[in-house]
């Protein structure tokens, strides 16, 4: 398997798996715990939302910051932010200054971490491995999510959320460490262009962002609902979606590569528009949500690849790949929070769960368009132009540095 032989690669996808670990037993629960601590569902939306604006206007300052140091110190103190998160968390008390107090630093460790994480993914990626590398990242993180929320269930019912939730903190320092044995990734001081390069990102990441909303956050806590708010009930639904996302994680990244990117289109974003569809009829009926949450892993498995094979690619070749990335995770966090305020409205005016799930579908819509368009371009260039030949020749030389 070539894509393997990137070793920078492998241990970003070492970071990324321990720090699924986190992501799939703690930050699984982010919705769940909050709704258990007093969070009426349109709260916990809001605070979603909240977070996401947060995120928003905190994303300019990652740039000078890369300017300085680089894109590595960027992901690592990305890493150990983010982890500050989960010791707080079990201090929310309902709607208050506590939750506030959440939300401004699960905004700040977000914005620095995922900006630089995919900037950095970016740039120490094989263009023609991009979709391999991308789905073995995610089948390691569908394999360390089968254990993860098991053991985070049981450790909520059985020693409380302290225990659980600082577990979720150690696994994300944990997860630091192979970053420091992975080059630096320089930032240019100044970038005629960048962030109109960005655009096509921007456009494709709103349309993600309201995806998520219902897809995720709104499922999160749909499901949470429907299996009768308990723990070990719904990290067994989870660690059963993971093993399902296991199985396919590896299937559609070939594929993509191997030039089918339109077809690969059709069947990820079209997957994903069905899940939603079966996510919104599954509310309140346990055994059906459960069904719909594993399918949706698999969704995901189809989704992925072909969503951030198109937004790397087009990272690596735009002036510069942080900018990109920084102005991309400014137009999710515009879609996540803009969807996510509206759900909260609906279900707050007394719409069912079902109809914040199904503004996801809004999404699909522009994901399916933005990303046909962008696979049959790629079949009708299939190499970068000189230029950008020559760019992504300097950045190489930036990362072996």
């Amino acid at each position: 398997m070539a894509y393997f032989r990137n070793s920078a690669v492998n241990l970003l996808n070492l970071h990324y798996g321990v720090h699924a670990i986190a992501l799939s037993g703690g930050g699984a629960f982010y919705a769940a715990y909050l709704l258990k601590a007093g969070v009426a569902a349109p709260g916990v939306l809001a605070a979603f939302a909240l977070i996401l604006g947060g995120r928003f206007v905190i994303r300019p300052i990652v740039i000078p910051i890369a300017i300085r140091w680089g894109m590595r110190p960027l992901v690592i103190a990305g890493t150990v932010l983010s982890a500050m998160q989960y010791l707080l968390l079990p201090a929310v008390d309902g709607i208050g200054v506590t939750l506030l107090a959440l939300c401004l630093l699960s905004a700040l460790g977000d914005t620095v971490y995922w900006s630089s994480y995919h900037a950095y993914f970016a740039a120490l990626g094989d263009h023609a491995d991009r979709g391999q590398q991308i789905g073995a990242r995610e089948a390691i993180a569908a394999l360390v999510g089968i254990a993860s929320p098991l053991a985070t269930g049981w450790a909520l019912v059985t020693f409380g959320a302290r225990i659980a939730f600082g577990a979720a903190a150690l696994m994300l320092l944990i997860a630091a460490l192979p970053l420091f044995w992975t080059p630096n990734v320089a930032v240019t001081r100044r970038v005629p262009g960048a962030f109109k390069a960005a655009i096509p990102g921007v456009l494709l990441f709103i349309a993600d962002g309201w995806i998520a909303t219902g897809f995720y956050f709104v499922w999160q806590i749909a499901l949470f609902l429907s299996l009768g708010k308990n723990f070990l009930a719904y990290g067994g639904a989870l660690a059963v979606a993971a093993l399902v996302g296991a199985i396919g994680g590896l299937l559609l990244g070939r594929h993509i590569d191997a030039g089918h990117g339109r077809r690969a289109a059709w069947l990820a974003v079209g997957g994903m528009a069905g899940l939603i569809a079966l996510r919104a009829v599954a509310v309140d009926n346990a055994a059906l949500a459960v069904i719909a949450n594993a399918l949706g892993s698999l969704a995901v498995c189809l989704y992925i690849p072909t969503l951030m094979t198109a937004l790397y690619n087009q990272a690596k070749r735009a002036p510069c790949i942080l900018r990109f990335h920084v102005a991309a995770e400014g137009g999710w966090d515009l879609g996540g929070a803009s969807g996510s305020l509206i759900a909260a409205l609906l279900i707050g005016l007394g719409a069912p769960l079902a109809s914040g799930i199904l503004l996801s579908l809004l999404g699909t819509v522009g994901a399916f368009f933005l990303l046909r368009r962008y696979y049959g371009t790629q079949a009708a260039a299939a190499l970068p132009a000189p230029g950008l030949a020559a760019h992504s020749e300097l950045q190489a030389e930036a990362v072996r540095d």
